[in-house]
This record gives structure tokens, C-alpha cells and sequence, in this order.
């Protein structure tokens, strides 16, 4: 896969969590590998004299630990390492240069860097020859500047952070509907020192995805919006692959236009307008400026002597009229004709999944979830929510117990809506565990994994939707039998030998 990803000049980043390291069959205890004819083992007195905060010394009194106490915080799943250890050191060297010049990674994303200090990262870095390197220091933006200066070598960083306050701004303006919040500047970007080393990004496996017992802390919607901000701006964007997966196109014109206009992780950028209901930003690129304007009266941001290169639900870029868009058309073309949706997995529909009038979704509801499921549905283009505050209005859906899955044992339930703009996108909830943003599919079977089939399909109906049968398109007949000339009603008819839903 790596060398895969190579030969069409994609580097990969591998992650390497290097702060704690699991035990063999006792509580301080190692395994021997061998790599190029050395054997490597880490020991005892590699563990951290006050690991897990003392406990690791009081149950294993016999034995010698590390002379030296943890240089950063503590972790108690596993032990944690002592990496002024030449023999720590050595071993971590070791697995770097395995990573790199045996599987062929590009980086390291390191993990946990707040438990040990960023100076062994730049060695670490500078021992494996690695091209890019990104730091999880999870903290407020005065200590991730501090680590970044840790890595320092001859007054030079060696390596990035993630921006992790970039990403709370935005959640905040998400989540309280004030788009004033992403024009914040206590974050790495808005530092002209720092911004060049401020990995950003909106959500990650971290914020996004718990266990049952851990808080969750994702961004529940305006997730394209949120992408169009993180394109837009400097730093050097992530983006999370779930929202890759739910707006692949537009994610990719969004790419598409930062590399147009020439914005890099160095671009300096000023705020235009900074209002609760819409933000707009100048992002100077080294081919021009881009504005990026977000919020929920974006379509509506105009400004003289600038033109719409692209919009959507909640975000709108906008270029100087001057600035030549030759060939722009022509890429937006490409990829609408070249990106193309993941298949949908064969799976059999439970029986309670019957096909309906109007536009209605299946949920297949996880057993850990709550009884009472939310639908927050929207479109991107209507700027049209089904309910008013997530996560979901009683008012504007209508979603019932349809019955259970045989095959899983687990309730299924349906969903009418009742709006007047269809959806393309649709989350189901429980007011706290969540989908991911889904593609809206009329009659679709969703699980918590996403859209699995398309109900009317699966009971042997045509996915021809028919507004206006020909008069000449006769031998119709209703599901009792009845034959008429033509369908003069919405509903499921059969012509030809198959089943149409008209609607």
C-alpha cells in the first residue's frame, strides 16, 4: 500500500506512539527483537522512576527502574518510557529507521508528545531522515507553542503540531452558531512564527470517536462548511477521512481552488467581516486572494470587485474579478466525472423495510444506543434544516418503530419527512452517539456504519422514479391487479413486467 501510494507521489505518515510501550507477561517486562542483526530489548530501568504516578515501583519493589522521573505527564496504561535512556533511545532509532527504510513511511505522527520532551523528538527526527513530522501535543496554544520550540536545532523547529485550538474555534461557531468565533486568534495560524508549523484540522479519531465510557466531542454538523474554512486558510490541513468519504467532491474542488490560488502553510490572512451569521477572510496565496466567507448568510457575502469561484451549504469562496479562473471549469468538470461514490455492501433488508410514499429513510438502530433516535437531515444547496436545533425537532420529523431485524435482533426504525426541500445529507442520533454525516438515499437502510441498501431495490422495485408516465406508455396496472392506462396518482405500479414507485 505504502509503495502503492509513492508511485503516485503520496507520502504516508506512520504512527508512532513512543511515550509508553506495552508489557510482555509481568508488569515491567519487554520483547527482544532483532532488526539488521542487532537485538534490541528495553529493561526495567528504561521505565520512568515515578511511572503510574509511584505504583509501578511499590508492586515491583525487586526491581531497578529508571534513576530519572517522567519529563512530562503521566500515563497509566501502560509504562511509560524514559527517553534520556541510551537503551530507549537506541530501540526508538531502531523502529524509525525500520519504518522508514524498510515499509517506506514519509513521517511520523508522534503521539502523546506532552509525556516526554519535544528536544528527543528533533533526535529522533534527524536520526530517521524523516521529510515531516506532527506532534499530538493535546493542550492550550501557549504549551504547543512551547513544544514546538523544544524541537528546536540550531534555533529551527523540527517538527509540527497539531492546531488543536484552530479546530475548538471552529466547533465553537458550529456549536453555538456564532461564525465570529473562527476569526479567533489564540491559535497557531495567526502567529506569523508559528502558523507555518500548525497542522490543522476540524475533527480526528480523537474527538470524533469514543467508547461507550468516554465523552464525545465531535463537531455534529456544518461539517462542510467547516472543511471550506479549513481549505481556505494556512497551516497544513487534515482532513478527517469520514468527512472525505461524505463530500468527496466538493472536499476535492476545495483542494482544487487552495492549489489554484497558491495557499501554503505560510499565507497571511485578515478578516474582512466578522459577524455572528457570517465571517469572511482574505487568504493572500502566492498565484492571488481568496476569500473564504462561512457561516449561515454566506451565500449572501458579496464584495465589489470579486466573483464566486465556488458555494455551498454555509460557505461561499470568492476571487478578485481580475484574477483569470482559465481552466477552472474544466477541473470542477473532472472531477464531478471521475469521483464516483463508494459501492453499497450487499446486505438483506429486514421485512419491517417495506417501500413508502414520499421521501423516508431505515435506521437500524445499535443496541447501546437510547429508545428515542433524532433525524437531523438537511441540503446543501436549500440551506434547508428538517428541524430547527439539533438535534432534531419533534415538529419537522416523524420517525416511528417499524419493527426489528431478525438477522441482528435490533429495532429498526422509519423516517418520513415532511419537508419541502429534499435532503442530500442526514444524521440519526440519540442525543449523544451519533452517525457520521451520511448521504441522503430515498428509501435507503441505514446502520450506524452508513447506508447499506436501497429498500425499494432490494424488494425487486425499478429505481426509476417517474413524475409524468407517457400517455402512450399504456398496460399499467395497480398492485391489486387492476389495469389503467396510465398512473394518475403517486404510488407503487407495475408496467412491463416491473415495479415502478411514481411519484
Amino acid at each position: 500500500m505504502i509503495s502503492t501510494f509513492k508511485a503516485k507521489g503520496l507520502g504516508t505518515i506512520a504512527d508512532v506512539v513512543i511515550n509508553h510501550r506495552a508489557n510482555l507477561s509481568s508488569w515491567v517486562d519487554f520483547p527482544k527483537e532483532t532488526y539488521k542483526g542487532v537485538t534490541y530489548e528495553m529493561v526495567a530501568s528504561d521505565i520512568c522512576k515515578n511511572d503510574d504516578g509511584g505504583a509501578t515501583a511499590t508492586k515491583n519493589p525487586t526491581v531497578t527502574l529508571s534513576a530519572n522521573n517522567d519529563e512530562g505527564e503521566d500515563w497509566g496504561g501502560m509504562r511509560d518510557l524514559d527517553h534520556k535512556s541510551e537503551n530507549v533511545q537506541k530501540c526508538v532509532k531502531a523502529y524509525e529507521d525500520f519504518l522508514v527504510n524498510d515499509l517506506g513511511y514519509t513521517g511520523f505522527r508522534y503521539d502523546m508528545v506532552k509525556g516526554f520532551n519535544g528536544s528527543h523528538v528533533a533526535d529522533y527526527n534527524i536520526a530517521a531522515g524523516v521529510k515531516y513530522s506532527v506532534g499530538e501535543c493535546w493542550d492550550s496554544n501557549s504549551t504547543i507553542q512551547n513544544w514546538i520550540n523544544a524541537t528546536k536545532v540550531n534555533g529551527v523547529p523540527q517538527s509540527a503540531a497539531f492546531d488543536f485550538q484552530f479546530r475548538y474555534q471552529v466547533r465553537d461557531a458550529i456549536n453555538n452558531n456564532d461564525w465570529t468565533k473562527v476569526a479567533g486568534t489564540n491559535c497557531l495560524i495567526a502567529s506569523s512564527s508559528y502558523k507555518q508549523y500548525s497542522v490543522t484540522f476540524v475533527e480526528n479519531h480523537d474527538t470524533q470517536y469514543r467508547d461507550a465510557n468516554n465523552p464525545l466531542d465531535p463537531i455534529k454538523r456544518d461539517t462542510i462548511a467547516a472543511n471550506a474554512y479549513l481549505l481556505a486558510m494556512p497551516g497544513t490541513p487534515c482532513v478527517f477521512f469520514r468527512h472525505w468519504q461524505a463530500y468527496k467532491k466538493e472536499i476535492k474542488m476545495m483542494i482544487a481552488a487552495r492549489k489554484m490560488m497558491g495557499i501554503n502553510n505560510q499565507s497571511d490572512h485578515l478578516c474582512y467581516s466578522q459577524k455572528s451569521d457570517c465571517t469572511a477572510i482574505c487568504v493572500t496565496g502566492d498565484n492571488g486572494e481568496l476569500i473564504v466567507a462561512v457561516g449561515t448568510n454566506a451565500g449572501n457575502y458579496t464584495r465589489d470587485g470579486w466573483k464566486v469561484l465556488m458555494s455551498g451549504y454555509k460557505y461561499k469562496y470568492l476571487v478578485k474579478e481580475s484574477f483569470s479562473t482559465t481552466g477552472w471549469d474544466a477541473t470542477v468538470k473532472h472531477i464531478e466525472e471521475t469521483t464516483t461514490e463508494p459501492e453499497t455492501p450487499t446486505f438483506n433488508v429486514p421485512d419491517c423495510a417495506t417501500v413508502q410514499d414520499g421521501t423516508y429513510a431505515y435506521f437500524e438502530k445499535p443496541s447501546s444506543w437510547k429508545t428515542t433516535i433524532n433525524v437531523w437531515a438537511w441540503n446543501n444547496n436549500a440551506n434547508a434544516y428538517t428541524g430547527a436545533a439539533w438535534p432534531g425537532t419533534a415538529s419537522q420529523k416523524d420517525i416511528t418503530v417499524a419493527g426489528t431485524n431478525p438477522e441482528t435482533n435490533q429495532t429498526v426504525y422509519l423516517w418520513k419527512y415532511s419537508g419541502t426541500a429534499t435532503p442530500n445529507m442526514i444524521i440519526f442520533n440519540d442525543g449523544s452517539a451519533q452517525t457520521a454525516d451520511l448521504p441522503f438515499k430515498n428509501g435507503g437502510y441505514y446502520t450506524s456504519d452508513g447506508w447499506m441498501a436501497d429498500v425499494a431495490a432490494a424488494a425487486g422495485i425499478s429505481p426509476i422514479l417517474s413524475t409524468n408516465p407517457s400517455a402512450t406508455d399504456n398496460a399499467w396496472y395497480t398492485l391489486n391487479g387492476m389495469r389503467i392506462s396510465q398512473p394518475t396518482s403517486k404510488g407503487i405500479y407495475i408496467h412491463n413486467g416491473k415495479k415502478y414507485v411514481v411519484k
